[in-house]
């Protein structure tokens, strides 16, 4: 009987070991699906206290089963599990909108039909724009944002309103050093960018005329409903330029942005 001992201790002590390994992934999916944006791993490691080393065993062996996918050093919720955690809605200011993706879908496709142009939905991530949705044809418009979906605030229609319904960002953000220039025609001086963000608030509607991509414009406008009342998020159409007419698209686009506020406070 003693030669089974060790052997029992060395299996209780594989199943308890199992268990806790079984309880880190659980909670590094849950960490993943409950992000609005891809993590890596130091953010993930993060997140969830456990040790860089364990959580990178851990996102490997999820990677390998197909729960988690990996694009360069970014992790998500990946495979069939994807399809049964699908996104509930996106996190704005640190909260998350429950059933915002429902509500807001149907109208942002309405938007594309009307337009033709790549729509996109966008919030806030300190001082970026990450962007949380978008929709596009065959005939999308190229942007330097795609694949990292994330750009500056004070180059693009989205950042523009983000600022300018937001007085404490916009404070923080002017204060902060010089703005980037991303093409000729970027709006680097604050006093300009202060006079073009007046405008934003007076008209309902930001504009970017290739000041974030040579050839690309882009109409945004807001959407109210934050934990404060707020813009919550921002609906956006960009096109080439000279592809669509910027009134038309402004209209379009402050139409959406209106009928997602009244969807949100149902």
């Amino acid at each position: 009987m003693r030669l089974f001992v060790p052997l029992d201790r060395a299996r209780r002590a594989e199943a308890a070991s199992a268990l806790g390994s079984l309880e880190r992934g659980i909670e590094i999916l849950l960490c993943l699906a409950a992000g609005m944006r891809p993590m890596n791993l130091t953010q993930v490691h993060r997140s969830t206290g456990f040790s860089k080393t364990t959580t990178h065993r851990l996102l490997g062996t999820l990677q390998r089963r197909g729960l988690v996918t990996r694009t360069g050093g970014d992790y998500t919720v990946g495979g069939r599990l994807a399809d049964l955690v699908p996104p509930r809605g996106w996190a704005v200011q640190g909260r998350r909108l429950p059933g915002s993706r429902r509500a807001v879908l149907p109208h942002l496709l309405q938007l594309y039909e009307a337009t033709r142009q790549t729509v996109n939905l966008a919030v806030r991530d300190e001082f970026e724009v990450a962007y949380v949705e978008r929709l596009y044809g065959h005939n999308r418009v190229k942007s330097p944002s795609d694949g990292v979906d994330r750009a500056p605030l004070h180059c693009t229609a989205t950042g523009k309103v983000l600022l300018a319904y937001d007085a404490g960002l916009r404070a923080a953000f002017l204060a902060a050093p010089a703005l980037r220039r991303m093409t000729g025609r970027t709006v680097t001086a604050p006093a300009a960018l202060e006079r073009e963000l007046a405008a934003v608030r007076g008209e309902g509607v930001g504009y970017a005329r290739e000041e974030f991509a040579e050839g690309v414009c882009c109409v945004a406008a807001p959407v109210f409903g934050g934990p404060d009342g707020g813009v919550c998020m921002v609906v956006a159409v960009a096109a080439p330029v000279g592809a669509a007419a910027l009134p038309r698209l402004s209209a379009a686009v402050r139409r959406t942005a209106h009928q997602i506020t009244g969807a949100l406070l149902l």
